[in-house]
């Protein structure tokens, strides 16, 4: 079974074609106006359209009021909402229930007592990204390129699908699928040759390395 990537904070067409030739399941718009990856809800309208069949179209938000997701939603044709911030689990009920869409809920990782959160969100949300949890006061909930002990995740029983993020690089990424068993990573910094600006050799260097860490050796 091949590893489905998920590439994060698309901002222009380059970036839609790298991550479609690249053969990645997952194209992220990100919804933020501190991350230096935010888009415009007309740039994400005009590259959502731009993106193959076959490649989700993720809207990541922090803490988004209705009035931000109905822009979205009824503008860009999103596949999935990606809730990164401190959304409460009946918050992610309510917009899941609201827009009748996939949500995907982010929860930050630093120690053994960030875990049971992953249970309480598991029972509300579609999809569970597991990421490094931002350092007290940092300005982004994610995309900071820190990783977590992946060992604290290692072996875990999950009820829904999930997601690793946080740190991966083309460098670690199959690494981190051995330790974790994640059958789905996702990547932003990592593919980065500097803030904001998306690397097409990279996003190809992560894809590969991420489908062929689940690769089966022929005999």
């Amino acid at each position: 079974m091949d590893v489905r990537v998920k590439i994060c904070g698309l901002s222009t067409s380059d970036d839609v074609t790298a991550v479609a030739q690249a053969g990645a399941a997952y194209a992220g718009f990100v919804f933020f106006p501190k991350s230096p990856r935010n888009v415009s809800v007309a740039q994400a309208r005009d590259l959502a359209v731009e993106c193959p069949i076959g490649l989700a179209k993720v809207a990541l938000v922090v803490n988004a009021d209705n009035a931000l997701l109905d822009e979205i939603t009824g503008n860009v044709a999103i596949d999935i909402l990606q809730l990164h911030g401190k959304e409460t689990p009946e918050r992610v009920s309510e917009i899941r229930a609201r827009y009748g869409l996939p949500v995907m809920k982010a929860v930050g990782v630093a120690g053994a007592d960030d875990l049971p959160q992953l249970a309480v969100y598991e029972q509300v949300c579609d999809q569970i990204l597991v990421d490094a949890k931002a350092a007290k006061g940092a300005d982004l909930p994610g995309g900071n390129g820190l990783a977590f002990d992946w060992k604290l995740i290692a072996g875990r029983r999950w009820s829904r699908p999930w997601m690793l993020a946080g740190g991966l690089t083309p460098d670690n990424v199959a690494r981190a699928v051995e330790l974790t068993g994640a059958t789905q990573v996702d990547v932003s910094s990592g593919v980065e040759s500097v803030p904001g600006r998306k690397d097409a050799d990279l996003i190809a260097r992560f894809v590969n390395a991420a489908k062929a860490s689940r690769e089966i050796p022929k005999l």
